[in-house]
């Protein structure tokens, strides 16, 4: 009773949405809770794990396909490889916001939680000391340029797990037409197409306050482009508009 798939990525990617929509199917038990944090969880012992943590987040008797969704294994060090140990045939989804609303969506929800006290503009630059420094170069609360290099993550995904078991959306498409990139979505999983209800909630962190100031967001895209041809060519996404200058994001609508 091996889970089936993840939901790997990425943070303040809509994940929260997506396993909401996703706990709507009745063919899909999900985690009974969101993010069980279980393989970047380095108190596991490693070269002998135990899954009982894992498997303990499902009912056993529950027979449906089943999910879970913690953003942060596409980021986090060996968390894919110790996934792959787990369960070679694991279906992997991962959700893609464009990266500078992304870093500034991570800080601000850094920020509302007290963990975070400079300015978003200190925070891109000299901020990133703070996860070069840490051990392993990451670091869970400050990595908010880090989580955007998904050219990166992706290779090291695709270099994992044959190309057919990996999905991939856009998360501003999602919101767009979720009835689209759940069909989308439910085929990947081989299960039948069902009826949802929209989830995609944008947290108050998000809505509320000042938007990214120009130069910051000039300053993070000139970091993101380079990567773009190679995300499109790992994922056969479009990210044309993403290089718009005055790209917006319809969550932030209004």
């Amino acid at each position: 009773m091996r889970v089936d798939f993840f939901v790997a990525g990425v943070q303040k990617g809509g994940t929260t949405a997506l396993d909401a929509m996703l706990r709507q199917h009745p063919e899909i038990a999900m985690a009974r809770e969101k993010e069980v944090h279980f393989f970047d969880d380095e108190s596991v012992d490693w070269s002998a794990p135990d899954f009982g943590r894992l498997h303990a987040a499902y009912d056993a008797s529950d027979t449906r396909t089943r999910g879970e969704a913690t953003p942060i294994y596409t980021y986090w060090p060996n968390a894919l490889e110790r996934l792959r140990a787990y369960n070679p045939a694991a279906k992997i989804i991962v959700g893609l916001r464009h990266p500078a609303f992304r870093a500034y969506s991570h800080w601000r929800m850094e920020v509302a939680r007290g963990a975070e006290a400079i300015s978003f503009s200190d925070a891109i630059r000299a901020g990133r000391d703070r996860v070069s420094g840490a051990p392993n170069g990451v670091h869970r609360v400050f990595s908010y340029v880090e989580r955007g290099f998904y050219d990166q993550q992706l290779a090291r995904l695709i270099g994992l797990f044959p190309r057919a078991q990996s999905h991939f959306f856009r998360t501003d498409n999602m919101f767009r037409d979720s009835a689209a990139e759940l069909a989308r979505l439910f085929a990947f999983l081989g299960l039948r197409n069902a009826s949802i209800e929209s989830a995609y909630i944008t947290p108050v962190e998000s809505r509320l306050g000042d938007p990214m100031l120009d130069a910051d967001r000039r300053y993070l895209e000139a970091i993101y482009a380079p990567g773009y041809p190679a995300i499109e060519a790992q994922t056969g996404l479009d990210l044309a508009d993403w290089r718009d200058p005055h790209y917006a994001e319809p969550m932030m609508a209004g």
